[in-house]
């Protein structure tokens, strides 16, 4: 557990990102990463059933039911062939009647451009001559906006390298920022994105500060009375 400590507040805070999605005021959902590997027209093709994938116990309470429907919310995803609303799923603990969203795999919290989208903007701007072109080029980005991915990988390298050597074996390179890419080239983005978020409650690109160290909002509880 000190271990784990350590590797939470390696993982800085990070300021809000411009004209990404606002924060919450409270934490209105737990999110976890759905069990589903596949593009974005595949994820929407399958959101029908919501028996597919449904949690069979509550991760906030740890109740052993499986957790009842309750809705979506809409949120946008700049892919590299889509640009466009998503529905997200999301359950309800009849426990702690608290709730809990199914966020795709392919998607950062909190950030609209795909894990596949910002992988290709940093490989382009640290490794300008390694990444082959992909099938489909992703949508150009706003100067500010890939700058600011920019300032926040170089605050999470160092820790993206702690917590990813358990995955493969830290690389050789000049800084931490060129071995963090070659430790995420080498396990592939998306698993390492679902090694730390589902595994570590960690982001890829690091909680704003209002949601340290694992992307809740803490709740006080109410203040006890005087005697």
């Amino acid at each position: 557990m000190a271990c784990g400590g350590i590797l939470f507040r390696a993982f800085r805070r990070s300021e809000p990102q411009p004209r990404e999605f606002q924060l919450p005021k409270v934490d209105p959902t737990m999110q976890i990463l759905h069990p589903f590997a596949g593009s974005v027209q595949q994820y929407l093709g399958q959101l029908a059933d919501p028996s597919h994938c449904r949690p069979t116990q509550c991760p906030q309470c740890q109740a052993k039911d499986p957790l009842t429907a309750h809705g979506f919310y809409l949120r946008t995803i700049i892919d590299a062939a889509f640009d466009g609303e998503i529905r997200v799923r999301r359950y309800l603990c009849e426990a702690c009647r608290r709730t809990v969203s199914l966020l795709p795999e392919f998607a950062l919290p909190y950030l609209r451009s795909s894990v596949t989208v910002i992988a290709l903007w940093l490989l382009a701007r640290f490794l300008p001559n390694s990444p082959p072109a992909p099938p489909t080029p992703p949508p150009p980005m706003p100067y500010q906006r890939g700058h600011f991915w920019l300032r926040r990988f170089r605050t999470q390298a160092e820790a993206l390298c702690v917590a990813l050597a358990a995955l493969t074996k830290p690389a050789a390179a000049p800084d931490f920022n060129h071995r963090a890419l070659a430790m995420l080239q080498s396990i592939g983005w998306i698993p390492a994105h679902r090694f730390l978020f589902a595994g570590l409650r960690a982001h890829l690109l690091g909680w704003p500060p209002s949601l340290t160290p694992d992307g809740r909002r803490a709740a006080l509880g109410p203040t006890p009375a005087p005697a």
